[in-house]
């Protein structure tokens, strides 16, 4: 289970979150938002991180120009770019030809079922697919949740992640009702946007590590939370 947290913006939360096991670290890359780093600060934020960290560095964008993300990768040392706004299945295809070793992730925001139906035009051109709550205005971190139900056969041919929503006290609901591949927070264990909650991620992986438990009847934690990286999909 990959397991992603999203809008880091302090070294010190960053470095402990990682610490506590999580897959990928995600940085918003939107200058509107509130929980927006800067380039050279995500930099700073990587270089803190624990040399045995096995995480993932993710970038969040919203239809930004293509240099503006490789420069963006370059400076802030990201391992993943997330594209997170209007961008077309052949805009993906630009950004995959630009950024060949880069994971690509496109986050898609659910209206409805008739939304579901466009994952298979941009599997081809992606790594990985997220699927966020719909606001008419808002990119993410809303903390409105998917029906999860509507996602119990969803296969958009290329693994994906659900995000929207999800807390400690309803991601095992979650992950039963959707079967991801991994799952996406961000306001979720906030105490205020940007300023993660230590207490509540850790509270997450717990609550993740009790289900992979129930499922499997194993006890390590890594049983359940295994998918760190691209290389390790299976």
């Amino acid at each position: 289970m990959r397991v992603k947290i999203c809008g880091i913006t302090q070294p010190a939360q960053g470095r402990a979150i990682a610490q506590l096991g999580v897959s990928a670290l995600g940085f918003i890359c939107v200058a509107a938002s509130p929980r927006y780093v800067a380039p050279a600060q995500i930099r700073a934020i990587v270089e803190a991180l624990p040399p045995e960290a096995l995480v993932d560095r993710v970038g969040v964008f919203v239809d930004a120009p293509l240099e503006e993300i490789q420069q963006v990768v370059a400076i802030a040392q990201l391992t993943a770019v997330q594209l997170h706004g209007n961008e077309s299945p052949d805009g993906c295809q630009r950004v995959r030809e630009a950024l060949p070793h880069i994971e690509l992730i496109k986050a898609l925001r659910v209206r409805d079922a008739a939304t579901l139906d466009l994952a298979h035009r941009y599997a081809p051109h992606i790594d990985t697919l997220l699927l966020d709550a719909y606001h008419p205005h808002l990119y993410g971190g809303t903390g409105a949740t998917l029906d999860w139900a509507m996602l119990r056969d969803f296969d958009p041919g290329c693994p994906w992640l659900l995000a929207g929503g999800l807390t400690p006290d309803n991601v095992q609901h979650a992950l039963r009702a959707a079967h991801p591949y991994g799952i996406d927070l961000s306001s979720g264990v906030e105490r205020s946007p940007g300023d993660k909650d230590l207490g509540l991620v850790e509270r997450l992986m717990g609550a993740i590590a009790q289900l992979g438990r129930q499922e499997s009847g194993s006890t390590a934690q890594d049983d359940f939370i295994g998918a760190r990286s691209p290389e390790n999909r299976e």
